[in-house]
């Protein structure tokens, strides 16, 4: 396929056909109108991506792997910081995305994709994703505060855990996961309304990592019933993947940010 252009599959997109990759002047950004059954397309074209670039895939599904691993030892040492830190995966899990968004962005202008051009696709837009990683890093930093005051408040003395992560299904620990789910549910939807479709939006029009996030915020706002089911597939898919060793984050965490940067396509119009 000649070089720059669009994916025969957006072409044919009823939403629309794509931006180009790198406009030279910024445009307005438009929301197009989504179907709720739009993400399950996303996870479509999602799957589809991973099939055409499955080693570059399982690279980054294999580190979201690693970060598993890293916070199941967190538990078994300091478990008030392992649910503290439990939200960093909101946090790095778009960064960790990147290579992900770029191997999409190059596949739909119908390239080859390149693994050493998916570890670098950060340095393109380093100093709007530091911004924008900085309010995240807040948010983060907050939401971690903000559980360890539930877990000193919750004992009055440091319960013990045991290693079996079921252990915190045990019935005089359920009014503590109750809050904590709460005020997680707080810091989670907020996190999640400005970055689900801000970093790929920074990455393609390169534009600033406000307007990338009060972008994001609006089309979650717009069109919440179609964003708040994406979230709840994310979460299910990200559960399961858990299940097994955490070893299906090898395949559902790299299709899920190629699924990201299809839901961005979808939803921001040229």
């Amino acid at each position: 396929m000649p070089n720059g252009l669009p994916d025969p599959d957006h072409a044919r997109d009823p939403a629309g056909p794509p931006e180009r990759s790198d406009p030279a002047d910024p445009a307005p950004i438009v929301l197009r109108s989504l179907h709720w059954t739009a993400p399950l397309r996303w996870l479509l074209l999602g799957w589809r991506d991973f099939v055409r670039a499955p080693s570059i895939g399982l690279f980054f599904g294999g580190c979201f792997v690693i970060m598993g691993w890293a916070l199941l030892w967190v538990y078994q040492h300091a478990p008030a910081y392992t649910l503290a830190l439990s939200g960093g995966f909101l946090l790095v899990g778009p960064f960790l995305c990147l290579g992900l968004y770029r191997v999409s962005q190059r596949l739909e202008q119908g390239l080859r994709p390149e693994f050493g051009d998916a570890l670098r696709a950060w340095d393109t837009r380093s100093g709007q994703l530091a911004i924008f990683g900085l309010v995240l890093l807040v948010l983060e930093l907050l939401w971690g505060r903000a559980t360890l005051v539930v877990f000193a408040v919750s004992f009055d003395r440091l319960p013990q855990f045991r290693p079996s992560l079921w252990s915190l299904l045990e019935p005089d620990m359920l009014p503590f996961l109750a809050t904590w789910a709460a005020v997680g549910a707080v810091f989670a939807g907020l996190i999640y309304s400005l970055s689900v479709i801000s970093i790929p939006m920074i990455l393609h029009r390169r534009t600033d990592a406000i307007t990338a996030a009060l972008t994001s915020a609006r089309l979650v706002l717009s069109q919440t019933g179609v964003m708040l089911f994406w979230g709840a597939l994310i979460t299910l898919l990200v559960v399961l993947a858990l299940l097994p060793g955490l070893l299906g984050l090898l395949v559902v965490g790299p299709v899920l940010g190629h699924a990201s940067w299809h839901a961005y396509r979808a939803a921001v119009a040229d």
